[in-house]
């Protein structure tokens, strides 16, 4: 699996965030990376629903709050970077 990356749907955007698309994208996904590696970093065998949790608090954790208390992943998405991270594929 290549690096997680974030894609904003442009129809679920209100007009401010729709014009600060690319810089959130950009932050969103760079929150995404470094929660990623630091989950894989200290992955210790458990289950890949823990890992998905793990990895959307992490992202959060990285985020400005005000972008934290916003964001809502595609959970389906998020838990595919966790199974990438329990199957070694991400790294």
């Amino acid at each position: 699996m290549s690096e997680p990356h974030v894609t904003l749907d442009p129809s679920g955007l209100d007009p401010v965030q729709q014009k600060l698309r690319g810089p959130l994208e950009d932050q969103l996904t760079s929150a995404l990376q470094a929660a990623a590696d630091r989950v894989r970093a200290s992955y210790a065998g458990e289950p890949v629903e823990d890992v998905c949790r793990r990895l959307l608090d992490e992202t959060r954790a990285g985020l400005h709050p005000d972008i934290a208390a916003g964001f809502q992943p595609d959970m389906d998405e998020f838990c595919r970077v966790a199974v990438a991270i329990v199957r070694g594929e991400v790294g």
